[in-house]
């Protein structure tokens, strides 16, 4: 099944789903066990087909980027897979004293000055069999800066600001106002490292893709590390984030409760969407983690005995919760019970990142020269934090 058949296969699911939830809408009640029983199920295999039509782009993406190299690199591994299947070949027939000195070097696995170590050739896949990555999509919300001049960043901020402006007369200026005051956010970039050690004959007999695959897992771990911090971080010589409450960041004071004191309900998810400026609506994202989500596709308003969640209808429009759409991460709180943080709704554009230095991954060939391996260290330098408080709602638990 291509991508584009599996799009219009989740299209359908959602609207299955839709379908059975409308049919409840009409009736006046709330779903019945088979109906919940057939909507989860819908929706789980809509699920796992968003992360297959996700990963297939991710793959379509990176067979073009490599359709150049392959092209480049097909005519001399075909010479050299021949050459050392040919010395195979011989040295299975008339043993090692048969092969000359280019097919002992075809099957040499190692640096062995004494006589080299015959093995068959290996074919290396290019995959990799692990669990999936999980979601780290703050970032792609966040609004970067990039330090090049200096070891900070300061943002200014209007703390007071002035009243408003008076009905007078034709030659009237209004009274003086000395009301405005401004302050300032400081982001101080923070060093990240990561060191890793792999054996050069590994690097050798894969052709450099286990480099490939060591740079894109530290890129990856990276990120990891920056998305924990970005959701939970106490601003102590790393970002301070989101979901940690700090006068210098989003006080308390942002805070609505949800309306349970185990999770959510519609009118707590209703509060928190008002409590934030419709200016902010239109960017705004839902970011809960996916226990949260789960919980949530469930629930009703009690003003209209609606369900807050409603699937997109088609390929372009995202699933929303009371019209705005959501993120999901998994480094969100997923731990609802008295008082806890248990998601938000906000305009992300309004959590900044400073980078002194952008992830940089640095090859180290003689250092571990002595036990035939190669270093890599990755190093980056970031800081973040969010610099308008309004811009922000945060739920939490009720407390019973």
């Amino acid at each position: 099944m291509n991508v584009r058949e599996l799009r219009a296969k989740r299209t359908k699911l959602g609207a299955d789903a839709a379908a059975i939830m409308a049919e409840a809408n009409k009736a006046g009640r709330s779903m019945t066990g088979e109906e919940e029983a057939t909507f989860d199920q819908l929706m789980d295999e809509r699920d796992k087909l968003d992360s297959t039509i996700e990963r297939a782009d991710r793959l379509r993406e990176g067979e073009r980027q490599a359709a150049v190299e392959d092209a480049e690199d097909a005519g001399r591994t075909g010479a050299r897979d021949e050459a050392a299947m040919g010395a195979l070949r011989t040295y299975v027939i008339g043993g090692r004293g048969a092969l000359n000195e280019q097919q002992q070097r075809a099957l040499n696995a190692g640096n062995d000055p004494e006589g080299g170590y015959l093995v068959a050739p290996m074919q290396w896949v290019n995959g990799l069999i692990k669990a999936v990555d999980d979601a780290v999509p703050l970032r792609g919300l966040a609004t970067i800066q990039q330090l090049t001049a200096s070891d900070s960043l300061g943002v200014p901020t209007l703390d007071t600001d002035l009243n408003d402006a008076e009905w007078t007369t034709e030659i009237g200026t209004g009274s003086t106002d000395d009301s405005l005051r401004f302050g300032m956010r400081e982001l101080s970039p923070n060093p990240i490292a990561k060191r890793v050690k792999i054996s050069r004959k590994l690097l050798r007999l894969t052709s450099g893709a286990a480099e490939d695959i060591v740079r894109d897992r530290l890129a990856y771990k990276f990120a990891v590390t920056q998305e924990k911090a970005f959701m939970t971080g106490d601003g102590n010589k790393k970002p301070l984030g989101l979901f940690t409450a700090s006068a210098h960041g989003i006080p308390t004071s942002r805070d609505v409760a949800s309306g349970s004191a185990t999770g959510f309900t519609g009118d707590g998810l209703i509060d928190a969407k008002y409590a934030l400026k419709a200016a902010y609506w239109a960017k705004a994202r839902w970011l809960f983690h996916r226990d949260a989500i789960k919980n949530i596709r469930k629930l009703k308003t009690t003003t209209d005995d609606q369900y807050v969640w409603q699937p997109g209808l088609t390929a372009d429009r995202p699933d929303v919760i009371l019209d705005v759409p959501y993120v999901i991460s998994e480094f969100a709180p997923n731990t609802f019970t008295n008082g806890l943080y248990s998601g938000m709704i906000g305009d992300f554009s309004y959590y900044w990142i400073a980078e002194a230095v952008n992830l940089e991954i640095q090859r180290l060939v003689e250092l571990y020269a002595e036990s035939n391996q190669v270093g890599f260290i990755g190093r980056q330098e970031a800081d973040a934090m969010p610099v308008l408080a309004e811009a922000f709602v945060r739920i939490k638990c009720a407390t019973s």
